[in-house]
C-alpha cells in the first residue's frame, strides 16, 4: 500500500528508514534492515574462513606429491628439450648411444621388457610427471599392453626390445630381421606409431643387428651407463652420474626384487639422481 502525502507525491513505508541505514551503510558498517540476514551471515563467514590456494598450474604436480612417493623434493624441471643426434641418413646404419651428449643436468630412465604391471607405477608416473621410455618385448608385454597403453597416455614413450628377447649376436640378419621387424609391426598395430629406438636384448649386438635395424626403421640403437639396483645405482663408469646418462630400469615386481616394488625402487633411483644434482628428461626430447 502506499500513501500520498500532500504535495500529491507517493510515499512508500520505510522510505525515510531506507535512506537513513544506506547513509549509515556508507559511513559505518551497514543496517542490518538494508542486508539480506542469510547474505549477511555469509559475508562474515567468509571474512573468518581463509580463502582456498589456487590450484596448481597446468602440466605441473600438486604441491607436496612428491613426498606420497619417498622424494624429500620435487623432480625439478627438465629444460627446455632439444635435439642433439642427427636425423640418420637413409641407407646407413643407427648410431649406438649409451647416453646424450649434453651439459644439461639431466639423465634418461628407461624400462625394458614388461613383465610387471604395477598399477602404483601408473599413478607415480602422473603425479610426478615422470618421463620414461619402454623399451618392450613382446613375449613379456603381449599380454598387459593396456597397461602401458596407460602409461603411453601419461606421455610415456614405447619403443622396441625385440619380439622374444633372444641373444641376437650370431643369429644371422635374417632372423634379427625377423625380432626387430615384427615387434615393430606389434608396436604400431597396437600404438598407432613404430618406435624410433631399439634396444637389443641384454645390450649384445653384431654388425647384422645394425643393418637389420636400420632397415626396419629404428634410428638409434640405446644402451645405458647405469643401471638401476633395488637399492641403489650401478655405474658402468665412475661412481656417479654424468650429464646425459641413459639408466637402463626393468619391469620388474617384488618376486625378483627381494619383495620390493617397482615404485619402492623407482623412488630410491630418483632420490640418487636428485642427490647428485640431476633431473629427468625425455630420451627422444634429445635424440
Amino acid at each position: 500500500m502506499t500513501r500520498h502525502g500532500a504535495g500529491g507525491g507517493v510515499r512508500r513505508p520505510g522510505a525515510r528508514a531506507a535512506i537513513v541505514c544506506a547513509l549509515a551503510a556508507a559511513l559505518l558498517t551497514g543496517c542490518a534492515q538494508s542486508v539480506d540476514p542469510i547474505e549477511r551471515m555469509g559475508r562474515k563467514a567468509a571474512q573468518k574462513v581463509r580463502r582456498p590456494d589456487p590450484p596448481p598450474a597446468a602440466g605441473a604436480p600438486a604441491p607436496d606429491v612428491h613426498r606420497r612417493w619417498g622424494l624429500a623434493a620435487p623432480l625439478a624441471p627438465a629444460p627446455r628439450p632439444h635435439r642433439v643426434l642427427a636425423a640418420r641418413a637413409p641407407g646407413t646404419v643407427p648410431p649406438v648411444i649409451d647416453h646424450v651428449p649434453t651439459r644439461d643436468k639431466v639423465v634418461f630412465l628407461t624400462f625394458d621388457d614388461g613383465a610387471e604391471r604395477d598399477p602404483r607405477f601408473v599413478d607415480m608416473v602422473r603425479e610426478l610427471r615422470l618421463p620414461i621410455s619402454m623399451f618392450l618385448a613382446d613375449s613379456a608385454a603381449a599380454t598387459g599392453y593396456d597397461h602401458f597403453g596407460q602409461l603411453r597416455r601419461l606421455g610415456a614413450q614405447v619403443e622396441n626390445h625385440s619380439l622374444t628377447h633372444p641373444f641376437l649376436p650370431g643369429r644371422g640378419y635374417v632372423d634379427q630381421h625377423a625380432e626387430i621387424c615384427g615387434q615393430q609391426t606389434r608396436l604400431k598395430s597396437r600404438f598407432g606409431a613404430a618406435p624410433r629406438l631399439f634396444r637389443p636384448p641384454y645390450g649384445d649386438y653384431d654388425a647384422d643387428t645394425l643393418r637389420a635395424a636400420g632397415d626396419c626403421g629404428i634410428d638409434a640403437i640405446v644402451l645405458w651407463r647405469a643401471s638401476m639396483q633395488i637399492n641403489d645405482l650401478r655405474y658402468a663408469d665412475g661412481d656417479r652420474l654424468r650429464p646425459g646418462d641413459i639408466i637402463l630400469a626393468h619391469f620388474r615386481g617384488p618376486a625378483e626384487l627381494k619383495g620390493t616394488t617397482l615404485t619402492e625402487m623407482t623412488s630410491r633411483m630418483l632420490r640418487r639422481v636428485q642427490e647428485q644434482g640431476f633431473t629427468v628428461a625425455r630420451l627422444e626430447d634429445y635424440v
